[in-house]
């Protein structure tokens, strides 16, 4: 997990119940991040995490399942990489006009 977040800078991590596990909140901790992990079942010790943001990463799962049903997106039209990013920034102005 230290090697996915790499050098990047960040307040808190906003993950999914898969990666609650000492290790990965330890390692969030000692950066000085809040981890908002919800806990997974089967833990002894249930931890505490913030439910109102929790709540606002269906956004983020929502934004994805909309990129997927754009077929110009997944099938790479656009060979040039300039018009590729251009179009996946633009992408979320649509979802957000909607």
């Amino acid at each position: 997990m230290a090697k996915i977040m790499g050098n990047l800078e960040y307040d808190t991590v906003l993950a999914d119940k898969c990666y609650d596990s000492n290790e990965i909140v330890k390692i969030i901790e000692s950066r000085g991040a809040e981890p908002i992990i919800p806990p997974r079942k089967n833990r002894k010790i249930q931890r505490f995490y913030d439910t109102e943001i929790y709540k606002e990463r269906h956004k983020i799962e929502n934004l994805f399942g909309f990129l997927k049903h754009c077929r110009r997106l997944f099938s790479r039209f656009d060979k040039l990489k300039s018009r590729f990013i251009s179009f996946l920034h633009f992408i979320p102005a649509l979802q957000w006009v909607k």
